[in-house]
């Protein structure tokens, strides 16, 4: 590293994950804390400012860096400990998701909080505080993080924790990765009998119904998701399918401990013997109004087949990492790729809120293809999208008139910022920054002003933060 960086940090396009958007950047991949720091150095001698990038799993703007420099944590991964009996695992903020899990779970530990992929780093998750299926119950991913290491703007190495700098270790869990670097996170597992869940599909028969099912399970499940049909319209507004899922407690599934193993989690590698690195393809077929409407209609008329009681068992890769079932299923969108709004409102006004979403859209004829529920509980980082609400994914193909995206997707952030809400970085790449600072109130300018003071020169910066008025 000890080269200058316009020399030794190659240019590449990066894009966000849903391919809309894309920037050349300088990259660059340290190896160890000490060559970031030597990598912050040189940026700041060269007048570059500084993003970090994981798997690139952020659906926007958050981990490009225009004409800078973007830094690949990715070459630091390595698993520096794990005590099975007390589910504390230690790893360097390069290590994914599912090197956690294939590392822990056949001892019986599973992360207490990971997203629809397996493959998002520990750094890029501590960045967007990112949630899960068990948000309502297990709260945000931030919840469990015990400890964590953070490299300055100036080189210097801070250990954070609830008890050791806790305000600063608050704007980091969420920080968008704008005050350091996370190079080592500490983290608590979920301890976990079994490597089946149980779950119970139920049909909601329109939004109201969805809101209702989920009210009368909270108290009683440990993961629940919905999925919303957004062309139903009438009485059949946001009609769709609820997944509520259990663990097995100790000694409940006979089957519990040889299922534990790394070969029972695996995801199948085709699907009906169709190889699934090429499904995107006639996937493709269906990305549009007509086939999107087709395969909506099939989905709610059929769910899933279950047994007496009306369940089935799951993997929790197969449960938890829908979205990996389908290698570089984001192509099927085309070239220009989809975005996703993710609306987070309080409780006392979601059902109004999604309601009018969904309408929105349909009288844009802006309609999602794929619409994701979820409730959630508050916490206490200061730059969380986390709230006493709930949540509504909504993934939109890119058109040719991209203008009617656009107008729609203001209209939800519109919609959003009237009822109270939030919005979530790691999903959002439309949301201005006067919307921004409205949601966050207090909190947004709490954390401008603990950026200035730990990065007075703005090294840190991407695409998303100059967007959001934060860089």
């Amino acid at each position: 590293m000890s080269a200058p960086l316009r020399t030794h940090a190659a240019w590449r396009v990066l894009d966000g994950f849903g391919g809309s958007k894309r920037a050349w950047s300088r990259s660059v991949a340290p190896r160890t804390t000490d060559e970031m720091a030597a990598v912050f150095a040189a940026a700041r001698a060269e007048g570059m400012q500084v993003s970090f990038r994981g798997a690139g799993r952020s659906y926007g703007d958050a981990s490009l860096n225009s004409g800078q420099l973007s830094i690949d944590g990715r070459a630091m991964r390595r698993i520096l400990s794990f005590d099975a009996k007390t589910g504390v695992i230690e790893a360097e903020g390069g290590v994914s998701i599912a090197e956690i899990w294939r590392h822990t779970l056949p001892q019986g530990w599973w992360p207490a909080v990971v997203p629809g992929t397996m493959f998002p780093t520990m750094g890029g998750c501590v960045g967007m505080n990112i949630h899960g299926k068990n948000c309502f119950k297990a709260g945000p991913f931030g919840d469990h993080v015990l400890e964590l290491d953070l490299l300055t703007a100036s080189g210097d190495k801070k250990t954070l924790s609830r008890t050791q700098e806790p305000e600063l270790f608050r704007a980091v869990i969420g920080g968008l990765g704008l005050l350091g670097a996370v190079t080592r996170v500490k983290l608590h597992l979920k301890h976990v009998y079994s490597g089946r869940l149980k779950v119970r599909p139920l049909v909601s028969r329109n939004l109201a119904h969805m809101f209702d099912q989920f009210a009368e399970r909270t108290s009683t499940s440990d993961y629940l998701v919905g999925w919303v049909d957004c062309f139903g319209s009438g009485d059949a507004l946001g009609r769709g399918l609820v997944h509520q899922s259990h663990h097995f407690a100790e000694g409940e599934d006979p089957k519990g401990h040889e299922t534990l193993a790394l070969s029972k989690q695996e995801l199948p590698g085709a699907i009906m013997g169709f190889p699934k690195s090429l499904l995107w393809l006639p996937m493709s077929l269906f990305a549009n109004d007509q086939g999107a409407r087709f395969v909506n209609a099939v989905k709610y008329a059929l769910p899933e087949p279950v047994s007496n009681d009306g369940t089935y068992l799951d993997s929790h890769a197969g449960f938890s990492f829908l979205l990996d079932y389908v290698p570089d299923w984001r192509l099927m969108y085309g070239r220009d790729g989809f975005i996703q709004v993710q609306l987070f409102v309080p409780d006392a006004t979601a059902r109004d809120a999604f309601a009018e979403a969904l309408r929105v859209c349909q009288k844009r004829n802006v309609i999602s293809y794929l619409g994701v529920f979820k409730r959630h509980k508050p916490d206490d980082f200061l730059l969380s999208h986390g709230l006493d609400g709930w949540s509504l994914a909504l993934d939109f193909k890119v058109p040719r008139d991209a203008q009617r995206l656009w107008d729609c997707a203001r209209d939800l952030t519109r919609i959003v910022l009237e009822a109270g809400g939030t919005y979530y970085p790691a999903k959002d790449q439309v949301v201005d920054a006067e919307s921004f600072a409205k949601a966050f109130g207090p909190r947004y300018d709490q954390f401008r002003d603990m950026r200035r003071q730990m990065d007075p020169s703005a090294l840190f910066a991407n695409d998303q933060a100059r967007r959001l008025g934060l860089a």
